[in-house]
C-alpha cells in the first residue's frame, strides 16, 4: 500500500474515531520509540510475558520480539491492562535457532544487542551508552538465557543487587531496565522518535484495533477509492 493510500485510509478512520480517542492516540504517540526494543528468550509464564507487555507499553517502547525456542509465548489479558493491543509483538518460532534468527534479523536493522545477565559486569541501566539504538534481552524466569543468547550479544547489562538472592524477576528485571533507559534517552539530545512513516502506520494500526468491523470499513473504503479512479 502506497504512503499517500495509508494516509487517506487513516484520514477515513478518523472518522470513525471519537475526539478524545484521537486525541489520546496523539498525545501517546509522541511518546513511543524504536530507539529501544525488547527481546524476551523463551519467557513461559503468562503472568511475567504480560507484565513485561505492560512496562513497555508505558514507558514508550513500540516493538517487542518473542523468541519460542522451547515456550510458547503468552500473554495474559487481566494482568497486561490491554497494552498489547497498542504494541507490535513479532514471534521467532519458525527456525532451528530462533534467537540467531532474531539477533540476525535486529542488527539487520541496526540494533546492538544488550544481554541482560547478573554474571556479567559491562553495564548497568544507569551507565550503558546510548549512541546507537539498541535490543535488551531478558531470558526465562529460572535460568536466564540461553548460552548462544550470551555468546552472540554485543553487551551485556545487569542491574546492581546487595541482597542475599542471586536474581531480579524477569517483570521486575525488564521494568527497572526499561524506566530507567527511556527516562535517560527521552533527557538526552538523541533523536529517539518515531519518524513521520512510523507514526503514520502505528496510529493506523491502532485504528484499525480500535473500530469494530474493520475489515469491512476497509473493504468500503477500497471500493471507494476504485469507484473514484
Amino acid at each position: 500500500m502506497s504512503r499517500e493510500i495509508k494516509q487517506q485510509l487513516l484520514e477515513f478512520y478518523n472518522d470513525y474515531l471519537t475526539d478524545r480517542r484521537k486525541a489520546r492516540f496523539e498525545e501517546v504517540i509522541k511518546y513511543r520509540t524504536r530507539y529501544i526494543t525488547v527481546v524476551l528468550e523463551d519467557v513461559f509464564q503468562s503472568h511475567n510475558a504480560s507484565a513485561v507487555l505492560r512496562s513497555c507499553d508505558l514507558t514508550g517502547i513500540q516493538d517487542i520480539h518473542a523468541i519460542e525456542n522451547r515456550n510458547e509465548y503468552d500473554v495474559n489479558t487481566e494482568i497486561d491492562m490491554g497494552s498489547s493491543k497498542w504494541l507490535n509483538l513479532y514471534r521467532y518460532n519458525q527456525k532451528k535457532h530462533n534467537t540467531l534468527d532474531a539477533y540476525q534479523k535486529l542488527k539487520k536493522e541496526g540494533y546492538r544487542i544488550i544481554a541482560t545477565t547478573p554474571h556479567k559486569n559491562d553495564f548497568t541501566p544507569e551507565n550503558l551508552p546510548l549512541e546507537g539504538k539498541f535490543a535488551l534481552v531478558f531470558g526465562t524466569e529460572l535460568t536466564g538465557l540461553s548460552d548462544i543468547a550470551i555468546e552472540q550479544a554485543d553487551e551485556f547489562l545487569r542491574i546492581p543487587m546487595v541482597g542475599f538472592t542471586e536474581s531480579y524477576n524477569i517483570s521486575v528485571s525488564a521494568a527497572l531496565s526499561v524506566y530507567t533507559l527511556s527516562e535517560r534517552l527521552r533527557k538526552s539530545n538523541i533523536p529517539w522518535q518515531l519518524s513521520t512513516e512510523e507514526r503514520e502506520d502505528i496510529l493506523l494500526e491502532w485504528a484499525r484495533r480500535s473500530v469494530r468491523s474493520s475489515e469491512n470499513l476497509e473493504h468500503e473504503f477500497f471500493k471507494r477509492i476504485s469507484v473514484k479512479k
